[in-house]
């Protein structure tokens, strides 16, 4: 009974490397020094959470859905195409089962941060891309003016509940 050994799900093949190149200690065999390198692929799979690529020198990787663009994704499939050649960062090798971290990402520019703007000794609010500045400087006022009004109603609720004695 104790000589009973448990059956391998993923059975590697002769050489002793399985097709994403790690070895079958799960230590990948790329060298260490690919980490922060970019490197090209394709893309050979597509999921909810990111797409999977095939690298050039036949490591397989993930990109993870945050690291797809530098704005929100809400589809992997927006951004990326089956069999599509992308440039991609190493961010790690994961060291489990030899997969490799990528960013496509961190490949490309990131875009202008808009900067803000300080007026009269505080700082203007950012607005996001497309917004009407007349109506943000309405609603602001607006919930100004509300949250105003309603600290007075509770005050005067307050008051005539006999609220705080002094």
């Amino acid at each position: 009974m104790a000589d009973l050994a448990l059956p391998e799900t993923h059975p590697e093949s002769s050489n002793g490397s399985s097709s994403n190149g790690s070895t079958p200690t799960g230590v990948a065999s790329a060298p260490a020094e690919l980490v922060g390198q970019t490197a090209d692929g394709t893309v050979t799979g597509i999921t909810h959470f990111g797409a999977f690529v095939n690298l050039d020198g036949g490591q397989t990787g993930l990109i993870h859905i945050s690291e797809i663009a530098y704005e929100y994704v809400r589809d992997v499939r927006d951004h990326l195409k089956l069999n599509e050649r992308v440039k991609v960062k190493v961010l790690q090798v994961n060291p489990a089962n030899g997969k490799y971290d990528l960013s496509l990402k961190q490949t490309r520019e990131a875009p202008a941060a808009v900067l803000p703007k300080w007026r009269r000794g505080r700082r203007d609010k950012v607005l996001p891309e497309g917004a009407d500045p007349l109506f943000e400087e309405k609603l602001s006022k607006f919930m100004k003016s509300s949250e105003e009004r309603l600290l007075d109603v509770k005050r005067n609720l307050e008051a005539k509940r006999g609220g705080r004695y002094k």
